[in-house]
């Protein structure tokens, strides 16, 4: 599984960034897609996955902020970050499970006034 991760980028606190994971196959047949971040000097962390069958898992700390959604068409997963806070900044991986696990290339995201 090859992916395309876009969307990053500097945003104030309290705005809003939609990033873009584009899978080479059909998501909706790969068991576990998410999004990871990794921030300077610390370790990569999980920020939200969806199962095939759609299932949604965040961590505490985006709950209620970020959505993980998917479109069928585009074979492409979604992440949606609102309220953004600095300490959202850090450089967010796509990611999926399928028997082995695949990453996408980093997409930054910096959250600054």
């Amino acid at each position: 599984v090859q992916l395309q991760a876009s969307g990053g980028g500097l945003v104030q606190p309290g705005g809003s960034l939609r990033l873009s994971c584009a899978a080479s196959r059909n998501i909706f047949s790969i068991n576990i897609m998410g999004w990871y971040r990794q921030a300077p000097g610390k370790q990569r962390e999980l920020v939200a996955s969806v199962t095939s069958a759609g299932v949604t898992n965040y961590a505490d700390s985006v709950k209620d902020r970020f959505t993980i959604s998917r479109d069928r068409a585009k074979n492409t997963v979604y992440l949606q970050m609102n309220s953004l806070n600095p300490e959202d900044t850090a450089v967010y991986y796509c990611n999926a499970f399928q028997g082995l696990v695949y990453w996408g290339q980093g997409t930054q995201v910096t959250v600054s006034s």
